[in-house]
C-alpha cells in the first residue's frame, strides 16, 4: 500500500485484536483495551512532528535538550521528556524485549501530568481516570501479552498524517468497536461524508463573517464534526477558528482533549452538556452536533426540570432526549448565529399538539430559525439503517428566507460503496454534496427541493364535546330539569337521579346478576371497615353490570328502565307504556359515607341518567391569520360535524412529514398489459396441468 494512505493501518489495528481474543478478552471489552493505545500513538506522533519542527527552525543553532525541552514545554501542548532526552519512540522501545518494561515505564512517566491524567498514567483506584492505560497494562500483563500488544501499536505511524486523516483512521477503528461492543443505535459517529456536508454548508454560509470563527458542539464526542468543520473553514475560507466541544464519555473525551491541545484556540470540557454546560457565559458563531438518538434522560431528569438557564421552552418525553439538545443549541447560537445538528425522525413528528416535542418545533418555527431539513439516505452511518435528517439553523436569515422552509429530500442523492463498512453501504459523494449546498444557497424549487411557508407545518387540534344522539336525533339533555338559581339564572341539571331503587338485573349467558341493597351498613369480618367493604365488595358487585348490555334493567317503584342498543336510547317503562328518553348513559355509582352524630356510616348506591357526551379532537389545517384560522375551523365543523357540540381548547401543533411533502404515487400499470400478463399466467397453469395429468 502507499504511505499516504493511512487506512493501511486498519489490519494492524485488528492484529491487535488477534492477542486479545487469544487471551480470553470479551470482544465486547476491546474499546477499553484499544482505545488508550490510539491515544497514546496519536499524542506520540503530535510530539515527534512539535519536536521535528522545533529543530527545523533552530537548525542553524542546534538546541541542547535542555533548550529543547524548555522550548516544547513552553508551547503548552504537553511533552514527553523520556522521547525528548532519549530520543526514542515506542517503536525504538520495542525493539528490545529484554529493556522493554524498564523503557516503557519511564517512557509512560516522561508525559507532563494533563497528558498522565487524560491517558490514565499512574492513577489510583478511587481517581477518575479518562483511558487508564495503567490499568489495562497490568491486565495486558498478566495475560502475558503486554510486549506483544504494544509491540503491535507502535508498528502504526501517525506522524505523516493530519488531523483529518486520522479520524478517518479512528472512524474506522470506532465503527467497529460500536459494532462489537453492540452500542445502541442512539450512539452514532458521523462518518466522513455527512461531516464534509455539513462542513460544507456552514462554509457556504460564513463566507462574508470577519474576525475569529467560534464553533461548538455539545456532544463532540472524539472531536471528528467539531475538527472537521474546524478544517473545512481553515482550508476553505482561510478563516482564524475557535472550537469548543463537551463530552462526558470518558474515552472520547480524552480522544478530543488530546487534539485540542494541538490546535490553536480550541477548548474541550468533560461533562454532561444538559445538567452542566461548560461554556454557560458563551455564545457562538456555529454550532454543530449529532446528539444521541432515542436515548432516555430520566436519570437526570430532576436537574434538567429544575434546569435555571431558561435554555428549555418545553420538555421532550422522557425517552429521548434528542430535542433537549436542540435547545441547548439554539440557545448557544449568537445573535447571527448558524447550526447543523443531525437527528433521526422522531424529531419531526413525535409528540401530539400541545406535547413538549411538538411545543419544540413550534417555538423553533415561530422563532424562525429553521431555513432548511435535509432528508439523508438510508444506509448513512455505520450501526444503524435509518433515514437521518440534518436541521440547517439560521438565526439571521436572509430576507426573502423569512418565515419560509427549505425542505430537501436528499435520499437519492448518494453513491453506493464498492465494500460495506458495518451498516453503511451509501456515501454522499462530492458531487452530491455540492449539489444539495447549491441547492440551499440559490433557495430555488428543484426536483428534489421544496419551499413552504412555516406555516404549512402547522395544525389546530380542536379539542370539541359532542352530543350523541339516538336514532331519531334525540338527546336525553332535552328532559333534563331546568332550575333557577337565585340570581333568576336558569340552568340545566346535569342529570337525573332515579329515586325509589328497587333492584338491577342483568342477564347473559352464564348467570342472572341481581343486586338490590341500596343502603348498606353492614360488612364481613373479612375486611373489618365499611369502607374497605365498599371497595372491595360492592364495586366490584357493581362494575359487573354495563348499561349497554341489552339484558341490563333498573327497577324504581314506579319504572323500569333499561338502553335500547338498537336505537341508541333510554327507554323508561312506566305502567305498560314505553318511552323513548334519547340516548344517554345509566350510571351506577357506590358512595361511601363517614359515620356522624346522627348517622352510622353507610355507603349509598346511586343511579343517575345523564346524556352521552364524547370529548373528540379534530386535525384542521392552520393559516397564520387569526380570523380566518377561526372561520376555517368553523367551516370545517359545519361540513363535516353533524352532532351537537361545544368548543372546548384549540391547541396549535408543528409536525413536518417527508412522506406527505414527496410523495410519489405509484405508476399503474395498463389494463392491456395486466391482461397479457394474466393470459400467460394462465397458459402456464394449463401446461402444469396437462403435464400432471400425464
Amino acid at each position: 500500500m502507499e504511505n499516504n494512505n493511512i487506512l493501511q493501518y486498519e489490519s494492524t489495528v485488528w492484529k491487535t485484536a488477534d492477542l486479545l481474543i487469544a487471551s480470553g478478552i470479551k470482544q465486547s471489552d476491546f474499546p477499553k483495551f484499544m482505545m488508550p493505545f490510539f491515544a497514546l500513538i496519536m499524542v506520540e506522533s503530535r510530539f515527534e512532528r512539535m519536536t521535528d519542527e522545533l529543530r527545523k527552525e533552530y537548525e542553524e543553532n542546534e538546541l541542547n535538550i535542555d533548550d529543547l525541552f524548555e522550548e516544547i514545554r513552553d508551547q503548552e501542548q504537553g511533552y514527553n521528556k523520556y522521547l525528548i532526552e532519549h530520543n526514542k519512540t515506542l517503536s525504538d522501545i520495542c525493539k528490545n524485549d529484554k529493556t522493554f518494561e524498564i523503557d516503557f515505564d519511564a517512557y509512560l512517566k516522561g508525559f507532563d501530568d494533563d497528558t498522565k491524567d487524560l491517558l490514565g498514567i499512574e492513577k489510583g483506584n478511587d481517581e477518575e481516570k479518562y483511558l487508564n492505560i495503567s490499568g489495562i497494562c497490568g491486565q495486558l500483563k498478566k495475560k502475558k501479552i503486554l510486549f506483544s500488544f504494544v509491540k503491535a501499536w507502535s508498528e502504526i505511524d501517525l506522524k505523516p498524517f493530519n488531523n483529518s486523516e486520522i479520524t478517518t483512521l479512528e472512524e474506522h477503528i470506532k465503527r467497529k468497536w460500536a459494532d462489537i461492543s453492540a452500542e445502541t443505535a442512539g450512539e452514532q459517529y458521523t462518518p466522513d461524508d455527512v461531516i464534509s456536508l455539513i462542513s460544507e454548508i456552514i462554509a457556504s454560509k460564513i463566507n462574508d463573517k470577519e474576525g475569529i470563527v467560534s464553533i461548538y458542539d455539545p456532544t463532540c464526542g472524539g472531536g471528528n464534526m467539531l475538527f472537521g468543520v474546524e478544517d473545512k473553514i481553515k482550508d476553505k475560507l482561510h478563516k482564524f477558528t475557535a472550537t469548543f466541544g463537551q463530552d462526558w464519555n470518558d474515552s472520547l473525551y480524552a480522544l478530543a482533549k488530546i487534539e485540542s491541545r494541538f490546535r490553536e484556540d480550541s477548548k474541550i470540557e468533560y461533562g454532561n452538556t444538559l445538567t452542566g454546560t461548560a461554556f454557560y457565559d458563551k455564545s457562538f458563531d456555529v454550532v454543530v452536533a449529532n446528539p444521541p438518538y432515542g436515548v432516555d434522560w430520566k436519570g437526570y431528569q430532576k436537574e434538567i426540570r429544575n434546569d435555571k438557564t431558561g435554555r428549555f421552552v418545553a420538555l421532550p418525553a422522557v425517552s429521548d432526549g434528542q430535542l433537549l439538545f436542540m435547545q441547548h443549541l439554539i440557545s448557544k447560537m449568537d445573535f447571527a448565529g448558524i447550526g447543523v445538528v443531525v437527528h433521526n425522525g422522531s424529531t419531526l413528528f413525535s409528540g401530539d399538539a400541545g406535547s413538549g416535542e411538538s411545543s419544540i418545533r413550534k417555538w423553533m418555527f415561530d422563532s424562525d430559525i429553521v431555513e432548511a431539513i435535509i432528508q439523508l439516505p438510508t444506509n448513512e452511518f455505520f450501526n444503524t439503517p435509518i433515514i437521518t435528517y440534518l436541521w440547517v439553523l439560521n438565526k439571521k436569515k436572509p430576507e426573502m428566507r423569512k418565515d419560509k422552509v427549505m425542505m430537501i429530500n436528499a435520499n437519492e442523492k448518494f453513491r453506493l460503496l464498492k465494500k460495506s463498512k458495518g451498516k453503511k453501504r451509501k456515501e454522499i459523494d462530492a458531487e452530491n454534496q455540492m449539489l444539495i449546498v447549491q441547492t440551499i444557497s440559490e433557495f430555488q424549487e428543484t426536483d428534489f427541493a421544496k419551499i413552504f411557508d412555516k406555516e404549512y407545518f402547522y395544525y389546530n387540534k380542536q379539542a370539541i364535546i359532542l352530543t350523541n344522539l339516538d336514532e331519531n336525533g334525540k338527546s336525553l339533555e332535552e328532559i333534563l330539569p331546568i332550575k333557577t338559581d337565585k340570581n333568576g339564572n336558569e340552568k340545566r341539571d346535569k342529570s337525573i337521579k332515579l329515586e325509589n331503587l328497587i333492584k338491577l338485573t342483568q342477564k347473559d349467558e352464564d348467570s342472572d346478576l341481581i343486586f338490590d341493597k341500596f343502603y348498606i351498613t353492614d360488612f364481613d369480618e373479612e375486611h373489618k371497615t365499611l369502607k374497605n367493604y365498599n371497595t372491595a365488595v360492592i364495586r366490584e358487585q357493581l362494575a359487573l353490570f354495563d348499561y349497554k348490555e341489552k339484558n341490563l334493567k333498573v327497577y324504581t317503584e314506579n319504572a323500569t328502565y333499561w338502553f335500547d342498543e338498537d336505537k341508541e336510547t333510554i327507554i323508561k317503562e312506566e305502567n305498560g307504556l314505553l318511552e323513548e328518553l334519547g340516548c344517554g348513559k345509566i350510571i351506577i355509582k357506590s358512595i361511601y359515607k363517614r359515620a356522624t352524630k346522627t348517622k352510622e356510616a353507610n355507603t349509598i348506591v346511586t343511579i343517575e341518567l345523564t346524556p352521552d357526551y364524547q370529548k373528540d379532537y379534530e386535525i384542521i389545517p392552520f393559516v397564520r391569520d387569526e380570523k380566518q384560522n377561526q372561520k376555517n375551523i368553523t367551516d370545517f365543523m359545519a361540513k363535516y360535524i353533524f352532532k351537537p357540540f361545544e368548543y372546548l381548547d384549540n391547541t396549535i401543533g408543528v409536525e413536518i412529514n417527508f412522506n406527505k411533502i414527496f410523495y410519489k404515487p405509484e405508476k399503474l400499470r395498463p389494463l392491456d398489459e395486466i391482461s397479457n400478463d394474466l393470459n400467460e399466467i394462465d397458459i402456464e397453469l394449463k401446461t402444469l396441468e396437462a403435464e400432471l395429468e400425464l
